[in-house]
């Protein structure tokens, strides 16, 4: 198939032009330029996707089979690609979030349709170009960017509601890091009174969901998780097998944690997502206790603890 990637010039991203080039894909990738060439043998196209114009000059006399668009933040951008892509494309594939469910707070893992995309308002004149205000409203956006896409799209659309990623020594997120830190040096750890578990996925695992989603014919949206919720509790009990130190949880109040926030995959309502679905249409997850040691054993090498790894 001839795919084009927008985005994917990090971490999972990478991960899944990789495995579509082993699987024989021709892959072109879509982006601003400014994180140096893709991956060998991938084709690049250079253009900011906020930029209409400068899409449709670069996409022209182009079509693809499948897009996969890793970096559609906003309703706005949603617009911009279901008409520029209207007739290039056969299947569009964006990757969303578990934030996407917002407030939510069930003691049951959600599945994809505890969200009415119909009954999600866009408001695409929202300043969405701002990089605070879009980072503040992550999972609004990619919620109207799903909205707008299911509302009436050009071609066969889904979306992949991502589970937090854990692993690989290039995650840039710090969020792992935040506590093997924390943890090796005996540091108060921020968390709610009742500290819920959340669902995860291995980075390795989620790139290989996607591509899979690339080559798949569903539409409309799916939760993409490994099995087994962790707990805060669990991510450091396996820090400190592998780094010793000491974890140190301090209960706080909603506003009173570290500037307003607990510490990251701290979570005082429930955050599972049900993963049936994609079970259903032929994809198996792994647990995540086959991966949770490998995905600390990264995050410490990549925080400099590696000397102390047990």
């Amino acid at each position: 198939m001839d795919v084009l990637v927008i985005g994917g010039s990090r971490y999972f991203g990478k991960r899944v032009i990789a495995l579509l080039r082993e699987s024989g894909h021709r892959v072109t990738v879509l982006n601003r330029g400014s994180s140096g060439a893709p991956p060998e043998g991938a084709e690049h196209l250079v253009a900011d996707r906020d930029d209409g114009a400068a899409l449709e000059s670069v996409l022209a006399g182009r079509s693809f089979d499948v897009v996969l668009d890793q970096v559609c933040y906003t309703p706005r951008q949603a617009e911009t690609a279901r008409r520029v892509f209207a007739g290039r494309v056969r299947r569009y594939v964006m990757t969303s979030t578990v934030e996407v469910y917002g407030d939510e707070d069930s003691p049951v893992p959600l599945p994809e349709t505890a969200l009415d995309l119909a009954s999600v308002a866009v408001d695409t004149g929202a300043p969405w170009d701002d990089p605070e205000y879009r980072d503040a409203h992550y999972g609004e956006g990619k919620r109207q960017a799903e909205a707008v896409f299911a509302a009436g799209a050009p071609f066969a659309w889904a979306s992949v509601r991502v589970a937090h990623v854990l692993g690989g020594d290039d995650d840039f997120t710090g969020r792992l890091d935040h506590y093997v830190r924390r943890v090796r040096d005996g540091e108060p750890i921020a968390v709610p009174a009742v500290n819920r578990p959340a669902t995860y996925v291995y980075v390795e695992e989620i790139a290989a969901f996607l591509a899979w989603a690339v080559e798949a014919d569903f539409t409309g949206p799916v939760n993409a998780h490994s099995h087994g919720p962790l707990h805060t509790a669990d991510l450091c009990a396996e820090i400190e097998r592998q780094v010793g130190g000491r974890t140190v949880f301090r209960e706080v109040g909603d506003g009173e944690a570290d500037g307003g926030c607990f510490s990251p995959f701290s979570f005082s309502r429930s955050y599972g997502m049900d993963n049936s679905r994609a079970t259903e249409l032929g994809y198996s997850f792994t647990h995540s206790s086959e991966w949770l040691a490998r995905a600390v054993s990264e995050a410490v090498r990549a925080a400099g603890t590696a000397g102390a790894v047990r």
